[in-house]
């Protein structure tokens, strides 16, 4: 196996759970070139990453067909032993199947899983962790059964955010994409009176969080709480996450940047459920939701607003 390429074209959080496929088969196969292909805004993730020959970028919002047919060009080129489509969607199964990789493995949910040599199912719902599905393609290669994500902050990652790992501090990441998978603010200033005054706090998201990070930092009284929302990077926020005391985040992204780094976590499931199979996977995890609602879950990644008009799921209780 001299030439492998895994594919994961979707959201930050399942490009963080592709990496124990990139890691299981540089175990098992140490002398392979791997490569991966991420949607655009994604790379930086893995740019660090020891076990990485190429990351190549799709672009889906500037020439989407035209950068498709690029990368089936240069995937044809390069003629990979092995090409593993993590992605559900016609998109990348055009590309993978495509491809002309010599064995392609895939999902069935993939439209176009018909071009795969073989391909597996992809169950929601049971417990399984996403980790576990991901890597049960490899299985038979070998691949340990669940492994924890991981992701390599560079030396000027950590040298970023020493000005703030100096003392006793906690990270939030309080925004989501979804807003039933994200705890109200009111909930998170509730949280942040419980953490003891010698004890920082800093606000974590990407710039379009920054406004939702400042009302929850002006409605503290305190000095010490910081909002970052938009100032560091997202290998930036792994690194200071290594370090906290504990991590607070939603069923999002910041959650799995959290297990990359096996960093204490509380993760807060509002609409969505762990038995999706998303949930943290540090050591020193928690989870806290309210699980006896009759409404929940409402949906696998959430709504813009609750389908029964009260987001009581969202009233968890610290």
């Amino acid at each position: 196996m001299n030439k492998i390429l895994i594919i994961q074209t979707a959201f930050l959080g399942d490009v963080i759970l592709a990496t124990p496929v990139v890691s299981e088969l540089k175990r098992l196969y140490p002398n392979s070139s791997v490569d991966v292909l991420v949607k655009k805004g994604n790379e930086s993730l893995l740019t660090a990453s020891p076990y990485l020959r190429n990351i190549h970028v799709f672009d889906k919002k500037n020439g989407k067909w035209k950068n498709i047919l690029k990368l089936i060009r240069t995937f044809r080129k390069e003629r990979y032993d092995l090409v593993i489509n993590l992605h559900r969607f016609a998109s990348s199964g055009i590309i993978a199947g495509l491809s002309k990789g010599k064995k392609k493995l895939g999902f069935k949910k993939n439209p176009l899983s018909f071009l795969n040599n073989s391909s597996f199912p992809h169950k929601i719902g049971d417990g399984t962790h996403e980790v576990e599905r991901n890597l049960s393609l490899i299985e038979s290669f070998g691949a340990k059964k669940l492994v924890r994500p991981t992701l390599f902050p560079s030396l000027s990652d950590l040298k970023k955010v020493e000005i703030y790992n100096t003392g006793n501090y906690i990270c939030m990441a309080p925004a989501s994409v979804w807003f039933t998978k994200q705890l109200p603010k009111k909930k998170w200033i509730e949280l942040s009176k419980t953490i003891p005054s010698n004890t920082s706090i800093y606000l974590l998201g990407a710039p379009g969080d920054y406004d939702l990070c400042d009302e929850i930092r002006k409605s503290i009284n305190r000095k010490n709480i910081t909002n970052l929302a938009g100032k560091l990077s997202l290998l930036q926020s792994a690194a200071l996450m290594k370090t906290a005391q504990r991590n607070y985040v939603n069923d999002s992204g910041p959650l799995h940047l959290a297990s990359s780094v096996n960093a204490p976590v509380t993760a807060f499931f509002c609409s969505t459920i762990p038995d999706f199979g998303f949930g943290p996977l540090s050591e020193d995890s928690e989870i806290k939701q309210i699980s006896t609602l009759s409404c929940k879950p409402c949906g696998l990644h959430g709504h813009k607003s609750c389908p029964e008009g009260h987001f009581k799921c969202g009233e968890i209780l610290f």
